[in-house]
């Protein structure tokens, strides 16, 4: 039988990340991924390539969701450490995958495969492949860990190959109530609505439309009988406090 909630958690792993050197472009991608198949990604962490730091995370995280996502750190060089980082989170050996390295030296040859290059094919024991159409160098899956490279292009195609395969949720359902009033004046009946409503999730998410400023009052619900009976009170909370044109900023 299917649960009603499949969670998961993302780990961006990258010294160029925090420095602000890279702009992270994938957490938008998976995001979008995992709602598209009722997986809520509850927790997202930025890592820096220190091996405790990243056995760390994946250990904080792995045993709270049902499955966990990295980007990161899995290239040739010597600060592609996340492999190493997993194998000792999970207390397991590394070695080389014969399939992998099959895969890199069909695209590289014998001429061109080097020392550097078949890092990428050390994998944890027990790992699973994760094929890689762009650049061949795979990622892998330990247990309920997907990892995957930090280069967005490559990172899609194997969230591509791995989303298929995953455990769906019952899908989250929304509903937008606009409203062009100023929060403070929604915060007290918005408070009463999601006391009444425990199961809604009620979000407030300012916006300015040609100058004038308002609220898009977002709710979600896996139960739309109930999502509409919230709505509904949300609606009369946006009515009751009136409209503003001349609401200052988001206040």
């Amino acid at each position: 039988m299917a649960k009603d909630t499949v969670t998961a958690a993302l780990i961006l792993i990258g010294d160029e990340i925090l420095s602000g050197r890279t702009k992270d472009k994938n957490l938008g991608y998976i995001a979008d991924t995992l709602t598209g198949l009722a997986i809520e990604l509850r927790e997202v962490r930025v890592v820096a390539d220190i091996e405790a730091d990243i056995v760390d995370a994946v250990n904080a995280v792995r045993g709270r969701y049902d499955y966990v996502f990295t980007t990161g750190g899995i290239g040739p060089t010597h600060d592609d450490i996340t492999a190493d980082s997993v194998a000792k989170a999970f207390g397991v050996g590394i070695d080389f995958h014969p399939d992998a390295v099959a895969m890199l030296r069909e695209r590289y040859g014998d001429a061109e495969i080097n020392e550097a290059r078949m890092r990428m094919a050390r994998i944890p024991d027990g790992g699973e492949l994760i094929p890689n159409s762009v650049s061949w160098a795979p990622g892998f899956k330990v247990d309920n860990v997907f990892v995957m490279a930090g280069v967005p292009k490559i990172m899609q195609s194997m969230l591509d190959v791995v989303a298929p395969k995953l455990e769906r949720g019952k899908p989250l359902l929304s509903e937008t109530v606009p409203a062009y009033v100023g929060e403070g004046d929604l915060a007290a009946g918005l408070a009463r609505a999601q006391d009444t409503y425990p199961d809604v999730a009620i979000g407030s998410y300012p916006f300015e439309d040609g100058g004038r400023y308002g609220s898009n009052i977002v709710l979600r619900c896996k139960d739309r009988e109930r999502l509409m009976q919230a709505r509904a009170v949300v609606e009369k909370v946006v009515a009751d406090a009136g409209t503003s044109d001349t609401a200052k900023a988001w206040s």
